[in-house]
């Protein structure tokens, strides 16, 4: 498998693979633009892909450094990334559900834990703990998002709100794993350590 390319952070200095990376293009205007998609001409700015990182960039002048000349940026940069960030996960997942390896609801993915055929649990941040306490990612802490909000993951399944889904192995899995990298360090998230238990049983039955 061919190894993700690796760029330098221009907050941190260190070199990490691009997948942990939000890339930026400088416009013809002087407008510093993010470039989730990655697929902007030009040559590309990397910052590490945390809140921090991004607010430090933005704060002390570190753009105009790297582009050596003077940049404007967007409006609530950070607020603008997480949003097409949420959008690409959102997006990812829709196409998964559409391919057959997404499905959401408390039952439908308590039975795919329980038959082994999840390889990631999908939880929204905002749903009832009391609910997604009833329910444990297939292989540990890893293989857990909880980025998304009940709407955001509404949308990747055509449904107002969506507070349990899951995953199934494959191509699209593992790109929704990245980008909600990416999201969860946007939005200064850590991931719940929840231990490796029973998948899809309730506490009392552990």
């Amino acid at each position: 498998m061919q190894e993700d390319p690796e760029r330098k952070c221009i907050v941190t200095g260190e070199s990490q693979p691009k997948a942990g990376l939000i890339r930026f293009c400088l416009s013809p205007d002087g407008m510093m633009v993010p470039d989730v998609l990655g697929r902007l001409p030009g040559r590309g700015i990397y910052v590490t892909a945390g809140k921090d990182a991004l607010e430090k960039a933005a704060s002390k002048g570190l753009f105009s450094r790297a582009a050596k000349q003077p940049v404007t940026l967007p409006d609530n940069l950070v607020l603008l990334i997480e949003t097409q960030l949420a959008r690409r996960v959102a997006d990812y997942i829709s196409m998964a559900r559409k391919a057959g390896d997404a499905i959401c609801g408390f039952e439908k993915v308590k039975d795919w834990l329980n038959k082994d055929k999840a390889e990631v649990l999908i939880q929204a941040s905002d749903g009832s703990e009391r609910g997604k306490d009833k329910l444990y990612p297939p292989d540990g802490p890893e293989s857990l998002i909880g980025c998304l909000t009940a709407q955001e993951l509404g949308l990747a399944f055509g449904r107002e709100r969506a507070i349990h889904a899951a995953l199934a192995a494959g191509r699209l899995t593992r790109r929704v794993v990245e980008e909600a990298a990416r999201l969860s360090g946007v939005r200064g998230m850590m991931v719940k350590r929840v231990g490796r238990r029973s998948a899809g049983k309730d506490t009392k039955d552990v």
